[in-house]
């Protein structure tokens, strides 16, 4: 039941529940006018503590800030260092949230069920356009997967014929023809590392080249830094130092912008759902505190941060879906 469920909230669904009337404009995402608005109840108070997602480390923080000004008894803990470290997190009981870029792999599944005996509650909480990052000043404007594969991926699973090593072999002229293309990622404990791997390398393996670094910020820092640097991360850690370029999914295809309404509409190849993962067991309530947190999250008010932090909130129908895995 779980697994249809969080099948069934696959970025390329999401077409089929885009809101009326919301415009996506580069400058200016509006939240959903349907989503609810979050209603402070009592007897809230006590310690909830994150573990997972780098991702999402911001996302938490703001959302945990949000929280607490409404119950001030609440201490909220939050680490992100990667998704991967969310699943042991939570069956430890070391974390009540589970942040994580991606979904559980089936060992991580399997490794919660049989200390809990049940599967682990997976909350959608925003949608993100994993970006790939250029500097400011290079001039490519869109390259296909197998392009980005061919870049990345020692393996080419993606089809290229070729290795593609410098910004000419990419299609770039004059100084930066034969400039070498630096790589920047991150490392095996992001989920964002291996999101990237399973679609953006067709599950290929990367070079060894890559540069890899502690955190999505750091990624977009050295692009910035590096001229002849290509990385990538979520959408939400984009500056003025970088641009994220448009992706085709396939060869001569066409190449569609990292926006909220390609997102929406399954066009940008690698649109995601952003989720919180719970220990909820199955007919009984979440404890009160992470029940309302996550309602919180859910509300006008939770998705508002979404689009604060540059993320992209969820449509009003995609927020009721979560609500109902809660109950």
């Amino acid at each position: 039941m779980q697994s249809n469920v969080i099948r069934s909230l696959s970025v390329v669904a999401l077409a089929a529940v885009v809101f009326a009337g919301t415009q996506a404009l580069a400058a200016q995402i509006e939240v959903d006018p349907k989503l609810e608005t979050y209603k402070k109840v009592e007897g809230v108070a006590g310690n909830l503590n994150s573990i997972g997602s780098d991702t999402l480390n911001n996302l938490m923080t703001l959302w945990a800030e949000g929280f607490r000004k409404k119950y001030p008894n609440v201490n909220i803990q939050i680490e992100g260092k990667g998704s991967s470290t969310a699943p042991p997190a939570l069956i430890e009981g070391v974390a009540q949230i589970g942040p994580m870029s991606r979904q559980m792999k089936k060992t991580e599944q399997e490794a919660f069920e049989k200390k809990f005996g049940y599967k682990p509650t997976a909350i959608g909480v925003a949608l993100d356009s994993l970006a790939v990052y250029v500097n400011k000043d290079n001039p490519v404007e869109a390259l296909s997967l197998s392009q980005v594969d061919a870049i990345f991926s020692k393996t080419r699973k993606g089809g290229a014929a070729g290795d593609i090593v410098t910004w000419g072999q990419a299609g770039l002229e004059g100084n930066w023809a034969g400039m070498p293309i630096s790589i920047y990622g991150r490392n095996s404990a992001s989920g964002t590392y291996g999101y990237f791997k399973k679609k953006a390398l067709f599950k290929g393996d990367y070079k060894d080249i890559v540069k890899e670094q502690p955190g999505s910020a750091s990624v977009v820092l050295s692009v910035t830094e590096d001229k002849a640097g290509i990385g990538y991360s979520g959408i939400g850690y984009k500056t003025s130092g970088v641009k994220a370029i448009a992706l085709a999914q396939k060869e001569g295809g066409k190449a569609y912008e990292p926006t909220y309404e390609n997102v929406l509409a399954g066009k940008y190849p690698l649109g995601r759902m952003l989720y919180l993962y719970v220990a909820k067991q199955p007919n009984q309530p979440l404890p009160k505190m992470i029940d309302e947190f996550l309602k919180f999250v859910l509300s006008k008010e939770g998705q508002e941060v979404v689009v604060k932090d540059g993320y992209l909130p969820l449509p009003a129908k995609v927020a009721d879906q979560q609500l109902e895995l809660m109950k």
